[in-house]
């Protein structure tokens, strides 16, 4: 089971974007969920999450610019990120359980989306 991120791309400081992520089969439902991000010669590090209850949680370094959301109709989760710096500039990979019926699937990550922030 995999999850597929999407909406990278590349954008001036200030600018906004959004991502999305979602599972590879619809038929699977997505549970709780986060954003992480790696930048080059760096380590990958948590961006934000989202429970299933819709709780949300954020780095200090993206509060107050970055949202993260779901759609659960769309089995779909997203990352509004806005006023993009450019050490914003990364990789964005999405992460998250799964279930199909009362079946879980644990620590699923999508395959990334490159966002770069530059003028």
């Amino acid at each position: 089971v995999q999850l597929q991120a999407s909406g990278g791309g590349l954008v001036q400081p200030g600018g906004s974007l959004r991502l999305s992520c979602a599972a590879s089969r619809r038929l699977f439902s997505i549970k709780d969920m986060g954003w992480y991000r790696q930048a080059p010669g760096k380590q990958r590090e948590l961006v934000a999450t989202i429970t299933s209850g819709g709780s949300t949680n954020y780095a200090d370094s993206v509060k107050g610019r970055f949202t993260i959301s779901r759609d659960n109709a769309k089995k779909t989760a997203y990352l509004q990120m806005n006023s993009l710096k450019p050490e914003d500039t990364a990789v964005y990979y999405c992460n998250g359980n799964l279930t199909w019926g009362s079946v879980w699937y644990f620590d699923n990550w999508g395959q990334g989306t490159l966002v770069t922030v530059s003028s």
